[in-house]
């Protein structure tokens, strides 16, 4: 790399990558309350279908991650998570105008593909700064403060459903996705020199990506967050039907999440402060274990007489936001450590093939909700356990 990358001061820089990986999650997450109330006016002869409205986002952000790292390693990181962001802004402005819930799909996976600009991106320009433990500390504490952004999100889109109607809501993803945009544009210098871009030719394209996918700790990783993934999507489209229809507690849903949210956001601080001592494999595995160890748990309660009660299913879907903040930011960074000089395109192939796969384990995990938390129970167990395996294939 041609001389050191510009820097903002280390807080405001993880604050603003934090706040960009966050349009994602407040995408989401926001919705949740607001999804009663769109199944009746969307899709009211099949309700469970409405949980699409959460996986059609996730395939167009994976989608597009394919494509936003090797145009950020040509053009630059900024222009790429500008352009993302006013795509996202417009999937969101059709998302308010849906009259049925196939438009209102089309729209989610626009604005999932104008939401890999920041998803992918971010990730390479924090690559471009930081390195080795350190980039895994910045990626921690930026986790910390992008899962105090969801911890809000529900109770926001709870505020805005109770005064305005779930359209609204579209409108506020469009203030968050200016504001960032004109933080970033105004604060932030690019962080990719010009000496050091990848013009956008197919060979040079194939001849990186075939590095990466051979690359056995890349490779590994991407199994990984593949799994990690697949368990947070298929938690956030059924969670708040399981808080509802098997606990009655729909209405107290968003103050619940929140709690859950700020829990996983001490454990990004926690992931931080650990990785210096015992490095980031090391606590991915401890993560997966324990992942696996509580779902089986949880599922021989459920199974029991006394059934699984609210106390348990909250602490247990709460350890797998714990389990996410020692996976995600370490998974990451161990993928992108061997591949620096290409971290644009890396980060968009891990993305892609770990989200379009997640969405295929959450899809039938989140259809096949029956009012109970079984069968996400069954689903997290299984991908933890098969993570815990994938995990032989990070080199020591």
């Amino acid at each position: 790399m041609n001389g050191p990358s510009p820097r903002l001061p280390r807080a405001e820089f993880i604050a603003l990558t934090a706040m960009l990986m966050a349009m994602v999650a407040l995408s989401i997450d926001a919705m949740l309350p607001a999804m009663p109330q769109m199944a009746a006016d969307l899709s009211a002869q099949s309700p469970e279908r409405v949980q699409l409205v959460v996986t059609s986002l996730i395939l167009g952000m994976g989608i597009g991650t394919l494509f936003t790292g090797p145009m950020s390693d040509a053009w630059g990181r900024k222009p790429v998570i500008i352009l993302g962001a006013a795509l996202y802004a417009a999937g969101a402005a059709l998302a308010a105008l849906a009259p049925g819930l196939e438009w209102m799909l089309a729209a989610r996976l626009v604005q999932g593909l104008g939401a890999a600009g920041a998803r992918v991106v971010v990730m390479a320009m924090v690559r471009d700064l930081y390195s080795g433990r350190e980039m895994a500390q910045v990626m921690s504490f930026g986790a910390m403060v992008f899962s105090l952004v969801p911890a809000v999100g529900p109770s926001l889109g709870a505020l805005i459903l109770l005064w305005a109607g779930w359209r609204v809501i579209f409108l506020a993803f469009i203030v968050f996705a200016l504001v960032v945009s004109l933080w970033l544009g105004l604060r932030q210098p690019e962080t990719l020199a010009r000496a050091d871009r990848r013009p956008l030719q197919a060979r040079l394209l194939w001849l990186a990506l075939i590095e990466t996918l051979r690359n056995p700790v890349a490779r590994s990783c991407i199994v990984l967050l593949t799994l990690s993934q697949g368990m947070l999507f298929a938690t956030l489209s059924t969670t708040q039907g399981v808080f509802d229809q098997s606990f009655g507690r729909g209405d107290s849903f968003p103050l619940w999440f929140m709690a859950i949210s700020v829990v996983g956001a001490m454990t990004g601080f926690a992931n931080a402060r650990l990785v210096p001592r015992l490095g980031m494999r090391r606590l991915a595995l401890h993560g997966y274990q324990g992942q696996a160890v509580l779902s089986l748990i949880g599922l021989l309660l459920a199974q029991a007489s006394a059934g699984l009660t609210f106390a348990g299913y909250l602490v247990w879907v709460t350890s797998v936001f714990v389990m996410l903040g020692f996976t995600m930011g370490n998974l990451t960074t161990l993928m992108l450590a061997p591949l620096g000089h290409i971290a644009g395109l890396a980060s968009s192939v891990s993305a892609a093939l770990s989200t379009v796969g997640a969405v295929v384990i959450a899809v039938p995990v989140g259809l096949s909700f029956d009012g109970t938390p079984m069968p996400l129970a069954m689903g997290i167990g299984l991908c933890a356990l098969l993570a815990v395996l994938a995990m032989r294939g990070i080199p020591r």
